[in-house]
């Protein structure tokens, strides 16, 4: 399964910025609209209307700009493009104040959310390059503008009228500053929450790695001795002392099938680590493969009360995985220890949703405790007090993950007997028979009962 990295994660908090920009433009174009109306016509102050709309259009032609770039933009948004952005709407404020009295307009103090913005969304480099700019322009409109016009001739109406602006500025700045910024600041709390769940699953798959490393060696180890030790079981069952000792015999047939039983797994683990110590993975069905997962466990676990049951639409080639046989037994395992007296396993694959694979096991022990159900799927979560234990789960989640899973676990109501139930949907395709094996596309990983 494709994992985000780092550098997506910002690619795409700053595509949402820039998202907000644009947002913030199109409220820059109807404020000034409205309020170069109500100079003009309401207040009697002549502007010129021509020169002003036509920057009033350039902003707009520069927003739809921005539009139609952002959708067909398929690489990076860096801090370069957020800082152009904020270039466009600080050269469209400064020819609007240039246009109605420059720096006597009260408005001249928008250049401090342009400024906000920027420290906030810009690298440093930029972020002082806005504060430049802005400056030098606020500077300029002292020197060079065109002084507004009142066409009455009351008294006081300039002072009167610059102490609205100064207020009406006020309020568009607090307004503007508390919207955008916290949206801006709700957009990278996402970016670090989606960076540290990123840092946590990176950190799961090398302690994976390394698990499967020390799986993979001792299973190594393990290869010789248990041949060894069928040999020798061998060579007593022939001896005429022994063989005359039902008993004895009974006893050294247990044990061969005890050893026999640790080869089959240590060769489970060489294979899920991807080395083959037995037969190269075979093709088979969906049906057959899961009747014979759960036949062997039956076989190996014996429980008192296993109840299996199929609802399959219609069975369709797989290639044998290993790995998913793995899970299974892990996951029936922790039920089985749970709830001796009763296990059930579901596989589901109805006609509607061919291509998603449900396994359900559910038991009707004492359920799962609320802090494993709160961080399911960690390392060493458990209430088995032995070392190692809370693995199980772990790998499965880890298991289903790399086959493009999920793993969900609940308790049971107490009206249906109470237990736990653990789903595991996994998508068909990642173990289906096609020309390509999905099996070779992703690692496996070697489970351990937790």
């Amino acid at each position: 399964m494709s994992i985000p990295s780092p550098f997506q994660v910002t690619h795409t908090t700053d595509r949402q910025n820039m998202q907000l920009l644009i947002q913030l433009r199109w409220l820059a174009v109807v404020g000034q609209v409205v309020t170069i109306s109500l100079v003009h016509w309401g207040f009697d102050i002549y502007l010129p209307l021509r020169e002003m709309l036509a920057v009033l259009a350039g902003l707009v032609i520069t927003n739809l700009i921005c539009v139609w770039w952002l959708r067909w933009r398929q690489h990076d948004i860096s801090s370069s493009d957020l800082f152009v952005a904020l270039l466009a709407d600080v050269a469209a404020l400064s020819l609007q104040l240039y246009l109605s009295g420059g720096a006597n307009n009260p408005f001249i103090t928008l250049f401090l959310l342009q400024v906000t913005l920027g420290a906030v969304l810009l690298k440093p480099f930029y972020a002082w390059g806005i504060v430049v700019v802005t400056g030098c322009c606020a500077v300029a409109l002292a020197f060079f503008y065109q002084p507004l016009q009142i066409m009455s001739h009351r008294s006081g109406a300039m002072h009167a009228l610059y102490l609205l602006g100064l207020l009406i500025s006020f309020g568009l700045n607090a307004i503007l500053l508390v919207s955008f910024i916290n949206r801006i600041m709700s957009n990278l709390q996402l970016r670090d929450t989606r960076l540290a769940d990123l840092r946590q699953q990176a950190a799961e798959e090398e302690h994976i790695v390394r698990m499967g490393l020390l799986a993979s060696g001792a299973a190594h180890e393990l290869g010789t001795p248990l041949s060894t030790l069928a040999v020798i079981l061998g060579d007593w069952q022939r001896m005429p002392s022994i063989a005359q000792d039902a008993e004895m015999m009974d006893d050294l047939r247990e044990m061969e099938h005890q050893v026999q039983r640790c080869k089959s797994i240590v060769t489970g683990v060489l294979l899920s680590a991807g080395e083959t110590r037995g037969d190269a993975p075979e093709s088979t069905t969906l049906v057959t493969f899961m009747n014979r997962v759960a036949a062997q466990w039956q076989s190996h676990r014996q429980p008192s009360n296993f109840v299996y049951r199929k609802q399959v639409a219609h069975d369709v080639p797989i290639i044998s995985d290993t790995s998913l046989q793995q899970m299974i037994f892990n996951v029936l395992d922790n039920a089985l220890e749970a709830s001796p007296g009763f296990v059930q396993l579901v596989v589901e694959c109805p006609a509607q949703d061919e291509a998603q694979l449900v396994l359900q096991v559910t038991d009707n022990g004492p359920g799962f405790k609320g802090e494993i159900l709160a961080h399911l799927g960690k390392p060493y979560q458990s209430t088995k007090q032995r070392p190692g234990g809370g693995l199980g789960l772990f790998l499965v989640m880890n298991v289903a993950r790399s086959l493009g899973g999920q793993v969900e676990a609940r308790n049971r109501e107490q009206h249906l007997g109470g237990g736990a139930a653990v789903r595991i949907s996994l998508p068909l395709a990642s173990i289906a028979l096609d020309d390509e094996p999905h099996h070779d596309a992703h690692p496996r990983t070697p489970l351990t009962p937790g």
